[in-house]
């Protein structure tokens, strides 16, 4: 029970081969063991999780020196990411190993180097002796470009994967300023060339700033105002400060694959990709769970329509798992889409009694909460028409597929106005061909229907919260 108080939660040791002699102590853990990663001399990188605070240590131990205290390196929240010093590089030994790359007293780390303009990645070396970190190198403004491997002892020399906005990713032999190619990769789906995007920053009614990925459709002309596809995935949070800050990657290439919803721009759809959905709060979050939902979506539809993209009377929801969750409440909890699409969720919290996502509390510790946040309960609120796909074989165990049928009975028997696509021997994620290809015509045809040549909504019903 990790609510259980205790002074040491984990203990870290060693044992030498053959295996016969007592273990010899290398740390005690007061919260739990995330992880230990060697160099080749017995230096290791020991992590540390505390989920209650969604907090990180990382310790320095030495193998070699048994009954010495580790050393303290990186203490911080798991969730603040522009201030994340990444993850050491890895390098296969002789043997066949992996270990920390290391030379002298010197450990690499790259990382994705989030900022509030989005993901710029990095390279950075970090000293044993001194624990100081030195930056070598981060990606520009206008490249995603990540390091791969380090071809020298000293990162003078590294293999990078680089991309842009209009440039599909190939990966190159970086030194210093100068490049060189290793491969040469044209764009896979040259008919989506002309896609544009852009960073879109808000900020919802309790002041968290929020952000999401606006993509328009080839020959988009400004000002016209479009349908709207939005898919999004919520996220618990601690703090507002980290739920605030900006994860996406605005300088990536666009590469579309499997049943993605980016296929909504080949007809003439505007799509707001990953706009966020934080629920804030810690352990307690999803006690105002619905009522942050809706207040993200409400910030999410208003920058929409400030941008002068956006038709505020026709816009979709969309999300798969979680975000298929998300879908349902939201069209329960307010009148702010015309039409929602659910893909693999779950509905009905009392088929998840011991926990879901980041909720640790059971059904029957938070009844009211479990209750709250099941669309299933408010079925008979769900009047906007709902498009659900489920695999018959879903083996993720939090989304059964009765969760699809269950809820589909129920707005039928109301009188409501869904859909169900049940895709025969399909897990939790979609990969056969005629799966694919099935559920993005079910998705384009409902918000074809439902979104895009929506008639005028009836007198009396704003694009609010009920």
């Amino acid at each position: 029970d990790p609510r259980s108080k205790a002074e040491r939660q984990d203990r870290v040791v060693t044992l030498a081969a053959p295996f016969t002699a007592e273990p010899t102590e290398l740390a005690r853990l007061a919260k739990r063991y995330a992880g230990l990663t060697w160099d080749t001399q017995g230096v290791g990188f020991l992590q540390e999780y505390d989920r209650e605070r969604r907090w990180s240590k990382t310790w320095i131990v030495d193998a070699n020196k048994p009954g010495t205290a580790p050393v303290l390196l990186f203490d911080r929240s798991a969730e603040e990411r522009y201030s994340d010093p990444g993850f050491p590089l890895i390098r296969m030994t002789p043997t066949g190993d992996f270990a920390l790359q290391r030379s002298g007293d010197w450990i690499y780390f790259t990382g994705t180097g989030a900022s509030p303009q989005g993901d710029r990645p990095f390279l950075d070396r970090l000293n044993l002796t001194t624990r100081k970190t030195e930056r070598l190198w981060r990606a520009d403004t206008v490249h995603y470009e990540s390091v791969v491997a380090l071809l020298d002892d000293a990162a003078k020399s590294f293999v990078t994967r680089r991309e842009s906005r209009t440039e599909p990713p190939n990966y190159f032999v970086r030194q210093g300023t100068k490049l060189r190619a290793l491969t040469a990769f044209k764009d896979p789906a040259p008919q989506l060339t002309g896609i544009q995007k852009r960073l879109l920053t808000y900020t919802r009614a309790d002041g968290v700033p929020l952000s999401g990925t606006l993509y328009l459709p080839p020959g988009y002309v400004p000002g016209s105002r479009l349908p709207v596809v939005m898919w999004a995935y919520p996220i618990e949070f601690a703090s507002a400060s980290a739920a605030g800050q900006v994860t996406a990657a605005p300088n990536r290439f666009n590469i579309v694959r499997g049943p993605s919803h980016l296929f909504f721009l080949t007809q003439g759809y505007a799509v707001l990709d990953d706009p966020k959905m934080p629920i804030i709060g810690g352990d307690t979050a999803n006690d105002h769970s619905v009522e942050q939902l809706v207040m993200s979506a409400r910030a999410a539809v208003k920058a929409v329509e400030d941008s002068g993209v956006g038709d505020v009377d026709r816009i979709g929801i969309g999300g798969h798992s979680y975000g298929a969750f998300m879908t349902a409440n939201l069209l329960a909890h307010s009148d702010l889409f015309r039409a929602g699409i659910a893909r693999s969720g779950a509905y009905n919290r009392t088929l998840t009694p011991f926990g879901f996502q980041n909720e640790d509390r059971t059904f029957w510790q938070a009844r009211p909460v479990y209750l709250r946040m099941s669309p299933f309960v408010y079925a008979d609120s769900i009047n906007e028409p709902i498009l659900m796909t489920h695999g018959e074989a879903d083996n993720n165990s939090g989304t059964f597929p009765i969760n699809s049928e269950r809820l589909f009975a129920a707005i039928k028997g109301l009188g409501g106005t869904a859909r169900l696509v049940m895709l025969p021997n399909e897990a939790h994620g979609y990969v056969a061909r005629e799966s694919v290809l099935h559920t993005l015509a079910e998705m384009i045809d409902w918000f074809d229907r439902y979104v895009k040549n929506a008639p005028p909504r009836s007198p009396g019903v704003s694009s609010g919260v009920r």
